[in-house]
């Protein structure tokens, strides 16, 4: 049977495309369809269920030690109030998962992972913590989670705000405020629901990531879409996939996985100082030589960001990479962010604020790929399937103009 979120009811009533996504039941896209939920996080805000997620609560004496062990993140600096995108290695630097960690301050850390994997990673804590007074605690069931994302979402969340319209002032990307656990906590929604409201997403666009108590994420889901109104559409696992895919971000078990972390695109993980050297040992670490660069002899694949030349995209399953004909590694993510398009040869976003008058975006295919060799940026390479081959480039970036940094 299909585990189901807090607010599964809610996807049937909106008329959701559900799916079986990882053992839950989760809509694809509503009625408005995953392009226009794609645009709407774009150009107003999208409001996304992601109560399949776990969450973990690392707390005690050596809670630090153990995560600065276990995580990529050198989290030594990250203060009180921040958070921090990571990933969790195992001994031969394969990826057990990726995750968000949270510095709670006096009550430990929180860390957000994946769908189902709440039980692998506490016991991957678990099996290498030496460390005295530590304790991994499960919250699956006690909690919900609700991303909120787009330019409008700020302006949505003072409405929500019951303690302090002023709590957004200052919160800056990556930094959160509250603990859903805490119903004294300074961040409440009206009606009082303690709630964790943190300055991050998986879209690349301005926006909030909310966890709140499980039995109120009705209460939640609802005064978000009222507060917003015309200007709020519900979004599926469709669009989350093509905007995280426009923003660069990975998806575990998928772009990154049971293969060496090494030669991706998201170094912004590891702890790696001014001098281009790990400030710290961790698990997995052991792969790496030189800074973020594979040990010298390690057989590593490759991965790099592409994107094309119209919306025309492969199946990820079937698809391989061949360079002047000869096929050197697999696609793992292939999208279509409909946001941007070419004009000029130039590419832009429909949030580009120097677009040309006349700019409307079509998309453009994007995603990841791994080959056996290192490519240069600019190199195009052909993706083939059984349907078709498109010829596509390898990227710095993908989406430009993307608002998740900006001030609010």
């Amino acid at each position: 049977m299909l585990k189901k979120t807090a607010l599964n009811d809610v996807h049937w009533k909106l008329g959701g495309e559900m799916t079986n996504f990882g053992g839950w039941e989760m809509p694809l896209w509503y009625h408005t369809g995953s392009v226009k939920e794609h645009m709407a996080v774009i150009e107003r805000s999208g409001v996304f269920d992601i109560g399949h997620m776990d969450l973990l609560r690392v707390r005690g004496k050596g809670a630090f030690d153990l995560l600065q062990l276990c995580l990529t993140r050198d989290i030594a600096l990250m203060r009180a109030g921040a958070c921090g995108y990571s990933v969790i290695l195992d001994e031969r630097g394969h990826t057990v998962d990726d995750t968000i960690v949270y510095n709670m301050g006096k009550d430990g850390y929180i860390l957000i992972v994946n769908a189902n994997m709440g039980l692998a990673v506490r016991d991957h804590l678990t099996r290498n913590n030496t460390f005295e007074d530590v304790s991994v605690t499960d919250e699956s069931g006690k909690f919900s989670k609700i991303d909120l994302q787009g330019p409008v979402s700020p302006k949505i969340v003072r409405k929500l705000l019951a303690r302090g319209k002023d709590l957004l002032d200052g919160l800056r990307y990556f930094h959160f405020r509250g603990d859903y656990a805490d119903p004294e906590s300074e961040t409440a929604f009206a009606g009082g629901v303690p709630v964790l409201l943190s300055r991050t997403g998986y879209t690349g666009e301005v926006g909030f990531e909310i966890v709140m108590p499980y039995d109120r994420a009705h209460d939640v889901w609802n005064m978000i879409n009222d507060a917003g109104g015309g200007e709020t559409t519900p979004c599926g696992l469709a669009a989350r996939d093509s905007l995280r895919t426009g923003a660069l971000l990975p998806l575990s078990r998928q772009d990154i996985g049971d293969w060496p972390f090494v030669s991706t695109p998201w170094n912004f993980a590891l702890p790696l100082g001014r001098d281009g050297n790990f400030t710290k040992k961790f698990i997995g670490s052991e792969i790496y030589g030189h800074g973020a660069s594979p040990r010298d002899g390690a057989n590593i694949r490759h991965t790099y960001p592409f994107r094309g030349f119209d919306p025309r995209k492969v199946e990820t399953r079937d698809a391989s990479v061949l360079l002047d004909g000869v096929p050197i590694g697999v696609v793992s993510t292939c999208a279509i962010d409909m946001a941007i398009g070419r004009s000029g040869g130039k590419i832009f976003s429909a949030a580009s604020g120097d677009k040309p008058d006349s700019f409307k975006p079509k998309g453009l295919v994007c995603g990841f790929l791994r080959v056996d060799r290192p490519l240069e940026t600019g190199r195009r390479v052909t993706l083939k399937d059984a349907r078709r081959s498109i010829e596509v480039e390898i990227v710095n970036d993908i989406r430009p103009d993307r608002t998740a940094r900006i001030k609010i």
